[in-house]
């Protein structure tokens, strides 16, 4: 069995606010651009323009039509889904090599390809369905919180952060420590109510959701037309001048 680190130095993880997303697959569409040159590279595509394509993502979006109650109107909620990163992961201590692991500086849970054999035990154990297995390669593959991003001094401190979150253009993805009390994602948690995906398997998952907010219904009424304030001066074109000559022209 592999063993999971006593403590880690961070948490860091990601807050979803399912308010603001609106399922555009940016996040999804970035994660593979910088994933496919990255840790876990390449990410397989198979029958890409086939009717049924299939292939490695690391991030999928479901989307949801939910109906309202008690008068409240319908709405559709977008609901991201890939690894959690969870504090305690049954993906990692089901595996029999070691290749599944959780890092002790920052809890980011990785897969070694050189170790992993593709016996699939740790996707049978994930209660989130978050590993990839990929056919071409024959190993479990997984979102990594870009960590080569994350980690990265060669790049600009502002983008390093996953992929996912630089492109979200709603910004409905949040990155940060939760082993910080004042950080980003530990306020936010804090103050939307921040919710776990199936608290009851127990993994503790190093990702949080928002709640989506409660829409206001806006009492519809009638448009009353004020003559006084919706008339406008007479138009004076000017006889002579350019525009004096356009209006000559355009009246012949």
């Amino acid at each position: 069995m592999t063993m999971l680190p006593l403590k880690t130095g961070k948490k860091l993880g990601l807050v979803i606010d399912l308010d603001t997303c609106v399922g555009c697959q940016a996040c999804a569409v970035s994660c593979k651009e910088w994933n496919t040159g990255g840790y876990s590279a390449p990410l397989t595509d198979n029958k890409p323009y086939a009717a049924e394509p299939d292939g490695v993502w690391f991030n999928r979006i479901h989307s949801y039509e939910v109906k309202g109650e008690n008068g409240k109107p319908d709405r559709t909620v977008n609901f991201p889904r890939a690894c959690l990163h969870c504090e305690t992961p049954d993906c990692v201590t089901v595996c029999p090599t070691g290749a599944s692991f959780k890092r002790e500086e920052d809890g980011i849970v990785l897969v070694n390809p050189d170790t992993c054999i593709g016996c699939k035990l740790c996707s049978w154990a994930c209660p989130y369905g978050a590993r990839e297995f990929d056919e071409d390669d024959g190993i479990m593959k997984k979102c990594t919180l870009c960590v080569d991003r994350v980690n990265n001094e060669n790049i600009e401190p502002e983008r390093r952060q996953p992929a996912c979150v630089s492109a979200c253009p709603t910004s409905a993805r949040h990155f940060g420590d939760f082993a910080d009390p004042e950080s980003n994602v530990s306020k936010l948690t804090k103050e939307r109510g921040g919710f776990d995906l199936m608290p009851e398997s127990g993994c503790n998952p190093t990702w949080k959701y928002l709640p989506p907010r409660e829409k206001q219904v806006l009492e519809e009424k009638p448009v009353q037309a004020n003559q006084a304030s919706i008339s406008s001066p007479e138009l004076k074109i000017p006889s002579e001048g350019f525009l004096g000559w356009v209006d000559k022209l355009l009246t012949r």
